[in-house]
């Protein structure tokens, strides 16, 4: 009973460790995926992410809740329909923040904007441009999702996400 519980145990943790590392590595572009990806790419000039999410690893552990894009011309659009909920300066940075459908919410940072909260946008709608500030350097955006307050990699609303393989992690019983 107890090795059929580590082997368990081991496969849970192979598949949630898959799902939150992100699979591209820095300054790496990423190509689209044969599958139609949900949301649009939010930089229409490049699909380069110079840092990639990096799940906690608890509530208040070190990480990278998010990607950090290249953004050569700063433009920045909306990756899905969505109603504005915050636009303003957080510590040294500005930023906005989009709610959307489903429990999910983008944050951009730094960007500049003229949204106002409860301002409406659609997928595609130009909501900024890069600023400066932040861990971010010139020409760098940062992007965060929440899905029901709980940060989740970008990527997989993208469709850049590897898919995970389970390989064996124990000894035969």
């Amino acid at each position: 009973m107890r090795a059929s519980f580590r082997l368990l145990l081991g496969v849970i943790l192979a598949v949630s460790l898959a799902l939150t590392v992100s699979h591209p590595s820095a300054a790496t572009p990423i190509a689209p995926s044969d599958e139609e990806p949900r949301w649009l790419w939010p930089v229409a000039t490049s699909r380069e992410i110079l840092e990639p999410f990096r799940a906690p690893a608890h509530a208040f552990g070190a990480g990278h809740r998010g990607i950090d894009l290249a953004a050569p011309d700063g433009a920045v659009r909306a990756p899905a329909d969505g109603i504005v909920a915050f636009r303003g300066v957080v510590v040294d940075r500005p930023l906005l923040t989009i709610e959307h459908a489903g429990g999910l919410v983008t944050t951009f940072e730094p960007l500049a904007s003229t949204l106002q909260p409860g301002d409406t946008v659609s997928a595609g709608d130009q909501v900024g441009v890069v600023a400066t500030g932040g861990h971010s350097p010139a020409g760098v955006l940062h992007l965060g999702v929440r899905l029901d307050g709980e940060y989740i990699n970008p990527m997989i609303l993208f469709g850049g996400v590897a898919r995970a393989v389970l390989l064996p992690c124990c000894a035969p019983l």
